[in-house]
């Protein structure tokens, strides 16, 4: 069971959430704890649980600060299957995925584009045309 503090944009100052991977489930489950409220998410991977609990977030108006909620972050169906979707791709137009551009969706950096679940989704839907897909 590993355990995430990830920083929130729209939240109070220095603001925090608590993530928890529950890995004891066929499925993957994250809890959140927010505002002394929790939630779940229970997945085939912990990228779309990551995309639930963000989902629930953008209704309070708060963005995860982290790379599974980059806008140029997402991983390949292989990450989604041999990591569980816990890694993921940086994506640059015109340039293809490859093994030396992955990062843990947990982790953040300096080069975090904070997202929407559907700004990032449109993100890679534009990133695919650029690949001619």
């Amino acid at each position: 069971m590993s355990i995430h503090q990830l920083y929130l944009i729209g939240g109070h100052p220095n603001e925090t959430i608590t993530l928890i991977e529950d890995p004891s489930l066929t499925r993957c489950r994250l809890i959140c704890e927010f505002r002394g409220k929790f939630v779940h998410a229970d997945e085939p991977d912990f990228f779309e649980a990551l995309c639930v609990i963000r989902r629930e977030l953008e209704k309070k108006n708060c963005i995860l600060f982290c790379y599974g909620a980059s806008l140029n972050i997402f991983p390949s169906p292989e990450m989604r299957r041999t990591a569980v979707g816990k890694v993921a791709h940086k994506l640059e137009m015109g340039q293809p995925a490859t093994g030396e551009n992955l990062v843990n969706i947990f982790e953040d950096g300096y080069d975090v584009i904070p997202s929407t679940v559907d700004c990032q989704n449109q993100y890679v839907k534009q990133w695919l045309h650029s690949q001619g897909q």
